[in-house]
């Protein structure tokens, strides 16, 4: 880069954290042939400062509306994250028929595509491809307010993003054009971005005259220093919404409970594809960071609750999107769930009903009835009977350690005693670039393990329901022998044999060793919990 002059000066000595904004205008559209027609492409780096919060992607988003506003102003903006890419060449012609097509425009207020994989593994082993939420929900919550707002392949309206409301409530709300005093106090000090919103919300679009995008960097550097925010509503009612680690959930909400739809962009070949997570740290990692956004949402002033009760979000909307949020929340239950059965076990206890009790029949009932209906699910979307089985074993380790760890978590951080901290997910392909057959080629869908404090719980709850099962095993024999009955049934037995099948990565972990291999840390920190656990059940 030293020998590249002055188009590359300004990245020389540039520090990760720590550096001015950064625009390059790469491709202007002004110099195309007649015919070609080939977009602006511009690139951006924000200002980053040690001093300023940065608000991850939520803030990066911001940055590149306000960036795009003053150099090219388009009504409609496509969303895509770094790993994905457009896989259906008219995606752009099938969004814009659903953004323009309808009588009313409250009725696409963005246009969402559901995520999609390319390379994915074979029956979904990390539980990760969400083929069954998307048809199922993402069709479902189509007929209500719309499909929620992703985080990528989304064509979203500027004017929806800058907070205006939707046209019914126009005519009761506003009247004129908001003065420039108003807009400033928005959308910050930016003469050009002040005009350039005042266009967008107006919907004065038809005269925009074509301006060289290299006279605007300047222009463009200002709204992307890192001070700019401060004093306006970005963040809060303009641009991508703060305060959650899942800004896109968080955004969509804030746009449904204005009283905008969404419209679902489910195309074949599918709009867009994406890389899913491979391994268990990766997949834990972008579990937890879900459920931690997530339930920061569940407790905040932007919670769908108080959206359905103060704004415009419909209640059924509000149902859907507590689906989801809810998910951290049941971690401690399930984890109850999971202690019961061993508990029992060790203590000589039970819980349920013996199989010779009608009563039994009730539970069992309920156990066949709930897997035999996902198992439904998942057939009637063409997957397999392993896909299945691969992705409620799945759901199980993960509410049993992301789910938990995201509850303490936001827990801590509401009771002022931590920060969350923003995990980016490490995405690899489940094909090696090298061209070599080591043992990940071999069967990539092979549960992977560090030290990370993720991986103690399951690995507790493992240890512990083998060591349940092998103690009242060996009780069982010996009070057979000696004529003594009672105790714990089949139905506890049960329990803790499902948990061991659910966990049996974390056991095959356990004998296992390279990356393959649960960690001796977690081994040792996980059977000193273990020991303790028994020690209080057998203390009598």
């Amino acid at each position: 880069m030293r020998d590249g002059g002055d188009e590359f000066a300004e990245f020389i000595d540039a520090e990760r954290g720590n550096h001015p904004t950064i625009v390059k205008v790469l491709w202007d559209n002004s110099k195309s042939k007649a015919g070609e027609e080939f977009p602006h492409l511009v690139y951006l780096s924000r200002e980053k400062s040690p001093r300023h919060r940065h608000n991850f992607k939520a803030g990066a988003m911001n940055v590149l509306t306000r960036v795009s506003a003053v150099m090219t102003n388009a009504p409609i903006m496509l969303n895509v994250d770094c790993d994905m890419f457009a896989n259906n060449p008219q995606v752009a012609l099938h969004a814009m028929c659903l953004l323009l097509g309808f009588d009313d425009e409250i009725h696409s207020g963005f246009v969402q595509a559901p995520q999609k994989f390319y390379g994915g593994l074979k029956d979904d082993p990390f539980g990760n491809q969400m083929q069954v939420i998307t048809k199922k929900i993402g069709g479902g919550l189509a007929g209500i307010q719309g499909m929620f707002y992703g985080g990528t392949g989304c064509f979203h309206r500027r004017k929806v993003i800058y907070g205006v409301p939707p046209p019914d409530t126009v005519k009761h709300e506003m009247k004129g054009s908001p003065s420039y005093k108003e807009l400033q106090a928005k959308f910050g000090s930016s003469k050009e971005l002040i005009e350039s919103s005042r266009n967008i919300i107006s919907g004065d679009l038809l005269a925009r005259p074509t301006v060289d995008l290299s006279s605007r960097v300047e222009m463009a550097k200002q709204v992307g220093d890192c001070n700019y925010e401060a004093g306006t509503c970005w963040g809060q009612e303009i641009g991508w919404v703060y305060g959650s680690m899942t800004e896109d959930i968080l955004t969509g909400l804030r746009i449904h409970a204005a009283g905008w739809e969404s419209a679902l962009l489910d195309t074949e070949p599918p709009a867009f594809l994406g890389c899913a997570p491979t391994g268990g740290p990766a997949s834990l990692t972008q579990f937890k960071r879900w459920a931690t956004g997530l339930l920061e949402i569940l407790i905040s002033q932007n919670s769908p609750i108080l959206g359905t009760i103060f704004r415009r979000l419909q209640l059924r909307q509000c149902l859907a999107y507590l689906i989801v949020e809810a998910w951290p929340v049941r971690a401690p239950f399930e984890l109850c769930y999971a202690l019961l059965g061993p508990f029992c076990l060790l203590t000589n206890q039970s819980f349920l009903p013996t199989a010779s009790d009608e009563g039994f029949r009730i539970p069992a009932a309920l156990f066949l009835t709930y897997h035999i209906y996902h198992l439904m699910e998942y057939k009637e979307c063409g997957l397999s009977v392993r896909a299945w089985w691969n992705n409620h074993r799945m759901q199980r380790i993960t509410s049993a350690s992301a789910w938990l760890l995201a509850f303490l978590t936001v827990i801590l951080k509401t009771l002022g005693l931590s920060e969350t901290v923003f995990e980016v997910t490490r995405k690899e392909s489940s094909t090696s670039s090298d061209g070599g057959a080591g043992t990940d080629e071999a069967d990539p869908g092979l549960f992977t393990f560090d030290s990370a404090p993720v991986f103690i719980p399951v690995t507790v709850l493992s240890m512990l329901n083998i060591v349940a099962l092998a103690v009242a095993a060996w009780r069982a024999v010996v009070g057979a022998a000696a004529g003594v009955h009672g105790g714990p049934g089949i139905g506890e037995f049960v329990c803790c044999g499902w948990i061991v099948l659910c966990f049996w990565p974390f056991v095959r972990g356990l004998v296992s060793r390279g990356k393959y291999g649960i960690p001796w840390s977690v081994r040792v920190k996980a059977g000193l919990i273990v020991a303790a656990f028994v020690h209080i059940c057998t203390r009598n």
